[in-house]
């Protein structure tokens, strides 16, 4: 473990742990999200939801980091991260498409995002799946993943990650809103108030909410108009 100092405020310095870890394995897992599976250093924990900052160990890239949330779960010997990848962009997630096994990461603290609280209801926008993905295999390791639900928002059927496994898991739980498909057995359609309203059945259960922040506002603002008590609304933190 290295460590380096990072500036909180003018009479604050705090310690941020930095972990060089070697990348396992990569692979895709839709047309343009990939699986990277990398080493856990000892002692490295984290909860189901949690996050960390990933940066690439190359040269002017150790200091550029980027939060991605863990898709494995707790008690692996292994760290599984799930990463859309903007190969337009010359940044870190372009960099990131070229990481192969063999390649080496840096990790950084773990950050609490989407703490699991109880059965409810899942409303994730793409990517903002990843948190979810952790917690329901966790979840499912520990038998308790009865009575959640899952809604699934992407703009194509190929843009589903993990389709397979989520079916699997969740079962009719798991519904699939695709905005856009020209498959005539697949009726496109948006998770707006009035169909977000026909899963709110009970106000009382927990609804957690992820994806990019103007589908966040949205469902959110959705749910309080549906008379859901903002205390049982979970969003990234």
């Amino acid at each position: 473990m290295d460590a380096s100092i990072k500036i909180a405020s003018d009479s604050k310095v705090k310690i941020m742990s930095k972990f060089k870890v070697k990348v396992l394995k990569t692979g895709m897992v839709t047309h343009n999200v990939k699986r990277f599976v990398v080493q856990r250093p000892m002692g490295y924990n984290f909860i189901s939801g949690q996050a960390t900052d990933v940066s690439l160990n190359k040269p002017g890239m150790e200091e550029e980091l980027r939060p991605f949330t863990f898709t494995s779960i707790s008690d692996l010997d292994y760290l599984e991260f799930m990463i859309k990848i903007y190969p337009g962009h010359n940044g870190v997630t372009k960099n990131l498409g070229d990481v192969e096994a063999g390649d080496e990461l840096i990790l950084h603290d773990v950050f609490g995002t989407i703490a699991y609280r109880g059965p409810g209801l899942f409303i994730a926008g793409g990517t903002g799946i990843t948190p979810f993905i952790s917690i329901f295999r966790d979840l499912k390791s520990k038998g308790t993943l009865e009575g959640n639900t899952l809604i699934f928002v992407n703009r194509t059927i190929a843009d589903v990650i993990l389709k397979e496994e989520l079916e699997e898991m969740l079962s009719e739980n798991f519904i699939k809103v695709i905005e856009t498909s020209s498959d005539p057995t697949l009726t496109p359609r948006t998770l707006n108030r009035e169909l977000l309203g026909t899963y709110v059945n009970d106000k009382n259960q927990f609804y957690y909410v992820c994806g990019p922040d103007s589908f966040t506002l949205a469902m959110v603002e959705h749910l309080v108009e549906l008379g859901v008590d903002k205390r049982q609304i979970i969003t990234e933190q």
